[in-house]
């Protein structure tokens, strides 16, 4: 068994669920995972491919990794998830929320351009993504932000009956405030001590409605990778806020860096290993590590 990352928590019969599991990143945490000892539940929302991602792990038999199947989207789908490990394993002690969308298509042949350096152009960089509808918007909502919230409060339970809970919410360098430049929003959303869940959603809901009605540009919105910025700060905001109310839980967002995935067309500048070590880094973290924390890789960061 590896050295476990983070220092002196036991990683015997500490068991992870990991969302978005099959490939990328989600498959990467879940193997550093396991070669800590721990006992990985992989999810994803295609079934076959993450079938498949557990066969070809039995290629290390000191793994110990079960796939279920879960759309984070599917409410009944993440009751059905909680069941299992309720009465599989009675508690659950690391919530790793990886699962994710773009929002929108990158133009692969336009980044090729920049040889795969899209995050040294900063804020600039959104003129790669393309095919933006209010109907990709709405699902990587959904999906990253709301997926995020509602695992974290159907697990919550299980986390809290775990010695040493953890809470890991991938966000992204975009989940920063200062990429929505609405500074009203910044303010209230940056606001730790009088945060609250329904401003997370009115910002998340303003968004959608601006978006439908072509409003993004006139009320000071993102006009181009909208949909992944204003979720990504909503889990980062949601992040903090969780941390706040639940002090027994250690929870901290990581931007992973920019890992070579499908999403990316494979031009990210890091594997999904390399990138997967700052999640893993904070789903090992000892006892009375801090908590409501943004990373970025194994750095800590700010939240603006």
């Amino acid at each position: 068994m590896a050295a476990t990352i983070g220092g002196p928590v036991s990683c015997l019969s500490r068991i992870a669920v990991v969302t978005g599991g099959a490939r990328g990143l989600g498959l990467g945490i879940c193997k550093q995972l396991a070669s800590n000892g721990v006992k990985v539940v992989l999810t994803d929302k295609d079934e076959e491919k993450g079938l498949d991602a557990v066969e070809k792990l039995k290629q290390f038999p000191h793994f110990d990794i079960t796939f279920h199947h879960l759309n984070v989207t599917d409410s009944t789908n993440i009751s059905s998830l909680s069941e299992f490990i309720k009465t599989k394993f009675k508690k659950l002690d690391i919530l790793v929320n990886n699962a994710g969308v773009a929002g929108g298509i990158i133009d692969h042949e336009k980044l090729k351009v920049f040889d795969g350096k899209i995050e040294k152009l900063g804020k600039s960089a959104n003129p790669f993504i393309i095919g933006e509808t209010y109907e990709r918007a709405e699902k990587c909502v959904s999906t990253n932000y709301y997926g995020t919230k509602t695992m974290t409060e159907t697990f919550i339970p299980l986390l809290l009956s775990s010695q040493s809970p953890r809470i890991v919410n991938v966000t992204s360098r975009c989940g920063k405030l200062q990429y929505i430049p609405n500074q009203s929003i910044q303010k209230e959303i940056g606001d730790i001590d009088n945060l609250t869940e329904g401003k997370i959603d009115e910002m998340v809901r303003s968004f959608l409605s601006d978006f439908k009605e072509g409003n993004l540009r006139k009320n000071n919105w993102p006009t181009s990778l909208s949909a992944y910025i204003v979720s990504k700060v909503a889990v980062s905001a949601y992040t903090r806020l969780i941390a706040k109310r639940y002090p027994a839980i250690c929870t901290n967002c990581i931007h992973p860096g920019f890992v070579r995935t499908d999403i990316t067309g494979d031009l990210g500048t890091l594997s999904a290993e390399e990138a997967a070590k700052g999640p893993v880094m904070l789903a090992l973290l000892p006892d009375g590590s801090p908590s409501g924390l943004f990373y970025d890789q194994t750095e800590v960061s700010s939240f603006t």
